[in-house]
């Protein structure tokens, strides 16, 4: 009897280490999925900001146009 009941401990203490092997394969898993995540949001922010000093560097080019433009056609004005 006693036998018996050794063996059930043992076979749930055998599914519990399993799961728990199983468990911390998942876990490895999800941390190499994050850090894979984290990696590609950093290069996502790096491209954003890089973006965004490309559209800055445009938007004063495009204002220094205006400028020029504005000043050429004062002296056009002037000329007539």
């Amino acid at each position: 009897m006693s036998f018996e009941v050794l063996e059930k401990l043992e076979a749930k203490i055998q599914t519990a280490v399993d799961t728990i092997a199983l468990l911390q394969m998942e876990v490895d898993e999800l941390k190499e999925d994050k850090a894979k995540l984290e990696t590609e949001a950093n290069e996502l922010r790096a491209q954003r900001e890089q973006l965004e000093q490309k559209a800055q560097q445009t938007q004063q080019e495009h204002a220094q146009w205006q400028e020029r433009i504005r000043a050429l056609l004062g002296k056009m004005e002037d000329v007539e």
